[in-house]
């Protein structure tokens, strides 16, 4: 089997071929590390340089996503009995007050694809939640994402209920959602900033220099 046909998948979207290759590939004896390192992660990488190229849009990206995502669904148990380190750990969740979440989905999946193991907070997550996950998973990065400019203004209280626990010198908070900027990071201080999946790996990578 070929795993550049896999990556192709990932390129097109084709999720149904995608989950079969992967479905036929783990019966035939092949390690899902292999399935991941060397058919996922290319193939995601290509589609992030489209996005970047302006080939690609968030629909193109997202269906790119979600064809990974049922590979992953496959080879995630598999993995979880390897002793094989992910990259990273990511802690993620939307601040308190705000429940949406499509675009940290895609910001997840995209992660996962990369190779981070991330754990997702879900929506209307509280200050005192994002400093018990960190305490509980000490993960590398913490990502925040808000949708609207009310609750962005919850990252602060993020921010300062992590200083206070005194977790924030071994973090890196990167924070993102629609009326977020590189300034308001830094005002509220954040280490990173990312307005969609794409850049959110490549910050997370460039903060944790894995290139």
């Amino acid at each position: 089997m070929r795993f550049e046909d896999l990556a192709e998948y990932v390129v097109v979207g084709d999720d149904t071929a995608a989950d079969q290759w992967t479905k036929e590939a783990l019966e035939n004896g092949l390690e899902p590390i292999e399935i991941l390192d060397r058919g996922l992660i290319p193939g995601m990488a290509v589609v992030g340089q489209k996005f970047r190229d302006g080939e690609y849009f968030i629909p193109e990206v997202l269906i790119s996503a979600r064809a990974m995502s049922s590979c992953l669904k496959r080879v995630r148990p598999m993995l979880a009995t390897l002793v094989t380190e992910p990259h990273a750990k990511v802690v993620i969740g939307t601040v308190k007050g705000d429940v949406h979440d499509i675009g940290k989905k895609i910001v997840i999946m995209m992660l996962e694809g990369a190779g981070f193991e991330v754990h997702d907070l879900g929506v209307d997550v509280k200050p005192e939640d994002f400093v018990a996950a960190v305490d509980e998973y000490r993960p590398q990065i913490v990502g925040l994402s808000a949708m609207l400019a009310t609750t962005m203004l919850g990252m602060k209280d993020v921010m300062a209920a992590l200083q206070e626990a005194e977790l924030r010198h071994h973090l890196k908070v990167v924070v993102g959602g629609a009326p977020l900027s590189e300034l308001y990071a830094h005002q509220i201080g954040a280490d990173g900033y990312a307005d969609d999946g794409i850049t959110a790996v490549d910050k997370v990578k460039e903060l944790l220099s894995l290139d």
